[in-house]
């Protein structure tokens, strides 16, 4: 019972006093799960088990609650073992076909769908098939380059059901990624459940991990983040050896890596014309575009009074990431420097919002807002 959160105390005592009632514990479980107690709920099911396991409705009952809390391949293991037990258990194979549903298996789904009685099956088995042929879509469509339908198809199967699919989700992101969207390829990944390497690869097989990881490398690529972008593609490459694309992103991944280090080496050691060369070198052979080295390189122009430059890697980090804040403020401080007053205001007002405490920000908006009134003035 040490897994139980919430009220401990109260909770251990309870199971205690029935610990010789398997269906007390599995009351105590249903009503734990009402309230939204999950976590509770599976101690309490645990404890049912452990004292009768052979009663298939623990199982089933500690997955619902497992799939609550975002373990679902738990939850599949769980539901597995109480269709084991009793093979005509239809409420088990209705979850487990949910499960499978969101995980992005909708053969899989399918098959357990269709031996419930639920009177949901037929609507259930046609998402499904839906989220079926929408991933068959999407793999059709990346093998012609087809990023618009990626994207729409991918985020249609989420829709239908599909919302937990690490594959679905990778589609989603490297869709967006090749659309030069890649604050959104981020946020979608962020989003997505993780599950551990091992778990991952024996429930959706070698490849299909291995993809993810690629995806996930790409992504951490194009954020910057190119440490992580070449261990994820080492691990990508370890688990499908095979894999032209997997073996790609590698060996980019780590060429951008070592051209951004020495960049920084060189712009530390104030020869910036030679740091903007390595950042350009890093550019040229990464994924569309990485705002970060745009970002150094425009860092390096403004130090060598390339302002116009600047400005051009500042909008192009800006376009793929709207959001980097850093990009923003290098361009607002260049086009001050150009004069160009109504451009800098623009972005300075942008900043404000999303440094609403910086005090740099805040005098350089009240410069450009003083300067542009004498002006009109």
């Amino acid at each position: 019972m040490g897994n139980i959160v919430g009220k401990p105390g109260e909770q251990l005592c309870r199971a205690l006093s029935h610990r010789t009632d398997p269906e007390k514990l599995k009351e105590m479980g249903n009503e734990e799960y009402r309230e939204g107690h999950y976590a509770e709920a599976v101690a309490l099911y645990d404890q049912a088990i452990i004292m009768d396991p052979t009663r298939p409705a623990y199982w089933s009952n500690k997955a619902a609650a497992l799939a609550a809390l975002g373990r679902l391949v738990e939850a599949v293991a769980d539901c597995k073992e109480a269709v084991r037990i009793d093979p005509s258990y239809g409420r088990a194979h209705h979850r487990l076909g949910g499960l499978y549903l969101r995980l992005g298996e909708p053969d899989k789904a399918i098959n357990y769908l269709k031996q419930s009685p639920m009177d949901s099956v037929s609507a259930d088995v046609s998402r499904a098939q839906s989220v079926k042929g929408r991933i068959a879509k999407c793999g059709d469509a990346r093998k012609v380059r087809d990023w618009i339908t990626v994207l729409q198809e991918s985020q249609a199967a989420v829709s239908d059901g599909a919302d937990c699919s690490p594959q679905v989700m990778a589609l989603q992101a490297e869709a967006l990624l090749k659309l030069q969207r890649h604050d959104e390829a981020d946020s979608a990944l962020r989003g997505a459940p993780r599950f551990g390497a091992d778990e991952s690869t024996k429930f959706f097989g070698t490849t299909a991990h291995a993809y993810v990881l690629m995806v996930r490398a790409l992504v951490d690529m194009a954020a910057g983040r190119l440490e992580e972008a070449v261990a994820t593609a080492q691990a990508a490459c370890e688990l499908d050896p095979g894999s032209r694309e997997a073996a790609s992103v590698h060996r980019r991944a780590k060429a951008v890596a070592t051209a951004r280090q020495r960049g920084n080496d060189l712009f530390k050691a104030s020869r910036f014309a030679e740091a903007c060369a390595a950042y350009g070198e890093g550019l040229d052979k990464g994924e569309a575009g990485c705002a970060v080295l745009l970002c150094n390189r425009a860092a390096c122009h403004a130090k060598l009074g390339r302002h116009e430059k600047a400005v051009e890697d500042c909008s192009g980090a800006l376009a793929v990431r709207p959001g980097y804040s850093k990009a923003r403020l290098r361009r607002a401080d260049c086009n001050v420097k150009l004069e160009r007053w109504e451009a800098s205001l623009r972005d300075y007002q942008v900043l404000i919002q999303e440094l609403p405490e910086n005090e740099d920000v805040k005098k350089a908006l009240a410069e450009v807002e003083a300067k542009l009134k004498s002006q009109r003035n």
